[in-house]
């Protein structure tokens, strides 16, 4: 046990023992383990240790203290502990679409959980074109229940002030408001991935569109202004385990108490990038399910958001008739408005996509880039204009026929 008394880095090698002493109880003493490292994002280290007899297996993710992309950009490792509470919260509130976490280690800013090994990274999943008819009922069902029910429209309000306290991410809240909401307008820590083939096309669309960047900057003041919800802050598709009965959400780390619109925004803009890459592999009936999945996940939304909002209703100004629809509206809005900063900075930003990256034809790689910034573009201008799933679709198309 002295030896985790002090943080370090673990490797493959340290996570056996790790396992065996910290969570005696999950295997046998003479199981045989073996593990390996299977991080796929830009900040933690996850391991897999599988029991080879029983197949039996644990996850441990343990926080670095700077990112894997970039030595230089440090970030805090209590985010680990707040990933870990707050799948806690939302395992009560939305039960079987999170991973079950059985403990968190405070010194070594590492968590064990359930490992879903069965459920594949739907980021992948959707680079094959598979499709997943479960998934706009589950993640919608996941959105309205971890969103609305934080809310101070259902949650005593000192309550909720508290968690706002608790849940304050300023290191991973930071990232986002540099590499979603400064950087892709102007490049100025020059840290910008822009695909040669279309560097014009970004500087005279972005980097030069002065009403775009007036736009971005009041957006940016509401994400880092509005503490309305506990949001995932980072709720992609590379944050999402599917198969065809299930729908996993993990890796809420960079979760804090912001817009409900920055989580619904997120997943509309990662449902384009997968129509993007299906759509450049001319599978047809492939991107027909995710432009379907859009509206649907939309438009499931709203419905289960305003019956859950009669249910859940405390605070006795909310039930003023009205307020529920115009709050359900400044949602959609923010929805519209985040889709579209994460639509380009995908695309433009520090962090890319494969979805989008692993086109091999250059040309329907351009294509793709020029429909996101324009259909980005779209959604943050005209933000007040999408009431419908129909309404974020139809962006998609028109980008995709001004980008021709």
């Amino acid at each position: 046990m002295p030896r985790y008394d002090t943080y370090f880095l673990m490797k493959e090698a340290d996570v056996i023992d790790y396992v065996q002493t910290k969570y005696p109880g999950h295997f046998d003493k003479d199981a045989v383990l073996t593990v390996k490292e299977i991080g796929d994002g830009n900040l933690n280290y996850v391991f897999r240790v599988v029991e080879e007899k029983t197949g039996k297996s644990i996850i441990v993710k343990q926080a670095g203290e700077a990112l894997r992309i970039s030595a230089d950009m440090k970030v805090s490792t209590d985010r680990n502990r707040i990933e870990s509470e707050i799948l806690q919260i939302q395992d009560k509130y939305a039960p079987g679409l999170v991973p079950r976490i059985y403990g968190y280690d405070t010194v070594m800013c590492a968590c064990a959980m359930e490992d879903l090994s069965d459920h594949a990274l739907m980021r992948y999943a959707l680079m094959r074109h598979e499709t997943f008819p479960r998934f706009a009922e589950d993640i919608s069902t996941y959105m309205v229940n971890t969103l609305l029910k934080t809310t101070d429209v259902a949650m005593e309000h000192k309550e909720k002030k508290a968690m706002v306290k608790s849940f304050i991410n300023p290191e991973l809240c930071e990232i986002t408001e540099d590499l979603v909401l400064t950087e892709p307008y102007n490049d100025c820590n020059h840290r910008n991935n822009v695909f040669p083939p279309i560097a014009d096309f970004v500087r005279r669309e972005l980097y030069e569109d002065d009403a775009l960047k007036l736009a971005v900057a009041k957006l940016k003041f509401e994400f880092m202004n509005n503490a309305q919800s506990l949001i995932h802050g980072d709720l992609h598709t590379g944050s999402i385990f599917v198969k065809q009965d299930s729908t996993r959400v993990f890796d809420p780390e960079f979760a804090f108490y912001g817009p409900m619109g920055y989580d619904i925004g997120n997943v509309v803009a990662n449902l384009i990038f997968a129509w993007d890459n299906g759509r450049a592999a001319g599978a047809e009936e492939f991107c027909d399910w995710a432009l379907k999945a859009i509206e649907e996940t939309v438009d499931l939304f709203c419905q289960k958001f305003l019956k859950c909002f009669d249910e859940c209703v405390t605070d006795l100004m909310a039930k003023t008739p009205g307020f529920k629809e115009f709050y359900l509206d400044s949602i959609l809005s923010d929805t519209a408005a985040y889709a579209g900063t994460e639509l380009i900075r995908r695309t433009v930003g520090m962090a890319n996509v494969k979805d989008v990256t692993t086109i091999a034809d250059e040309a329907k790689r351009a294509h793709a880039e020029k429909v996101n910034i324009l259909c980005g573009k779209d959604y943050i201008m005209n933000r007040t204009a999408f009431k419908t799933g129909a309404d974020f679709v139809a962006a998609v198309l028109r980008a995709d026929e001004a980008a021709k």
